[in-house]
């Protein structure tokens, strides 16, 4: 048996071990469960503010001081245009129509401190001349008064004979919205890969610690060389998050079966070289990120000593996987640019950008080169994290992190 087939088998034997110690624990639950724990308090949150939101926009309105004459003219002309707004679309407050006393412009300043409703916007004067007051967040309002003015006055000289047209409407699936969905696309894969990135590489970092502080770690390098150790660490979180993937991407298909034709046909991913092969790539650039992320948290977890240094090293981790983010957010929207470019090229973003591409882009030779780049990467990354993984458990106990280390002092015979 040669150097390197013993070495993977040790490595499997520790992706074994670390495998079924995370996943055979009550703990893995908690840990499966996550994002639905996290999303139960984000919906908490939302919902509140979704209902401060709808109690304000319970009592917003629209006003238009206008004669009474105008007033049954004004109404049926806002019924007409509020037709064409759809229930997901937001519609203006509605009407409010009020008789002119006095002053108008007076009367339109009063109708803002209002007790029984929040005025957006006020229409008062002649509607051939109308003038509207709007508040901070109006202006649409406003807009949509002064359409109101025009419609109503068009109906009024023509004595309410306003013609009805009836449009007969033909959807079309252009290139547009196909295109429209495959940048939503672009964008998914983008945030997808990113997420689960940074979500499960973290979890390397505090089992690396906890076996660390524990001396775990110092019977394993006692077995097995410490390359295979952390290889096999790598391997082993990898299946962890292979199996995490797989349960909520089953669940996530299923329940986009139980979704309305109309929504699913919104939500549905369109990947410009076909949805096996997107998938297929979508994994594989999952698979780079992680070894890339992997690794490094891994050697974060191997040199820090307590959760405090742990966060002090994985803090600029985080802050340049957000970077890179942003870079391949950039070069998705722009795929003909200098700047997708740079984000499919370098290392740490090309495994964000290129999943975009997949989707954007029908072409799969760029695909094939990327993958032999990304893995290049990844055997260095790999290759020098062991190399710092080494130096980091064999300093390990109550030795100082390399970070506190000074030159030693020449002790004097």
């Amino acid at each position: 048996m040669n150097n390197a087939t013993r070495t993977l088998r040790q490595a499997l034997t520790i992706a074994r071990r670390d495998f079924i110690a995370t996943v055979f624990t009550p703990i893995f639950l908690l840990f499966l469960f996550a994002p639905v724990i996290m999303g139960s308090f984000g919906a908490v949150g939302g919902m509140g503010a979704a209902s401060v939101a709808d109690g304000r926009a319970d009592k917003a309105r629209i006003v238009a001081i206008v004669p009474d004459a105008a007033a049954r003219t004004i109404a049926e002309a806002d019924t007409r245009l509020r037709a064409v707004f759809r229930r997901d679309e937001e519609a203006p407050p509605a009407l409010v129509t009020l008789r002119p006393a006095g002053d108008p412009a007076a009367q339109a300043r009063a109708a803002f401190s209002a007790k029984d409703y929040d005025a957006s916007a006020v229409l008062y004067g002649p509607l051939e001349r109308p003038q509207v007051l709007y508040g901070p967040r109006g202006r649409r309002a406003a807009d949509y008064l002064g359409l109101l003015a025009a419609d109503t006055l068009a109906a009024g000289r023509l004595d309410g004979a306003l013609p009805r047209v009836t449009a007969v409407q033909t959807a079309m699936a252009g290139s547009a919205a196909a295109g429209d969905n495959r940048r939503q696309s672009a964008s998914f894969a983008v945030f997808g890969v990113f997420l689960l990135n940074l979500f499960l590489a973290s979890q390397v970092v505090g089992t690396m610690a906890e076996e660390r502080n524990n001396k775990v770690i110092e019977v394993l390098a006692a077995a097995v060389p410490l390359e295979s150790v952390f290889l096999g660490k790598l391997l082993g979180m990898f299946g962890v998050a292979i199996l995490f993937v797989c349960f909520w991407g089953t669940i996530i298909a299923q329940l986009g079966m139980l979704l309305p034709p109309q929504v699913a046909s919104a939500l549905a991913i369109q990947a410009a070289v076909g949805m096996p092969a997107f998938v297929a790539l979508f994994v594989t650039y999952f698979t780079m990120a992680y070894l890339l992320l992997g690794s490094a948290f891994l050697v974060v977890g191997a040199q820090a000593s307590t959760p405090r240094e742990i966060q002090m090293l994985a803090l600029p981790i985080s802050i340049l996987q957000m970077g890179m983010l942003a870079l391949a957010l950039a070069g998705t929207a722009r795929p003909d640019s200098w700047l997708a470019v740079l984000a499919q090229m370098f290392p740490l973003s090309s495994p964000f950008a290129m999943a975009g591409r997949a989707a954007t882009s029908p072409t799969l030779w760029p695909h094939v080169a990327a993958i032999a780049w990304q893995l290049l990467w990844v055997t260095i990354f790999i290759t020098l994290g062991a190399r710092l993984f080494r130096r980091g458990v064999l300093q390990s106990g109550s030795a100082r992190p390399f970070w506190k280390r000074g030159r030693r002092a020449d002790i004097p015979n």
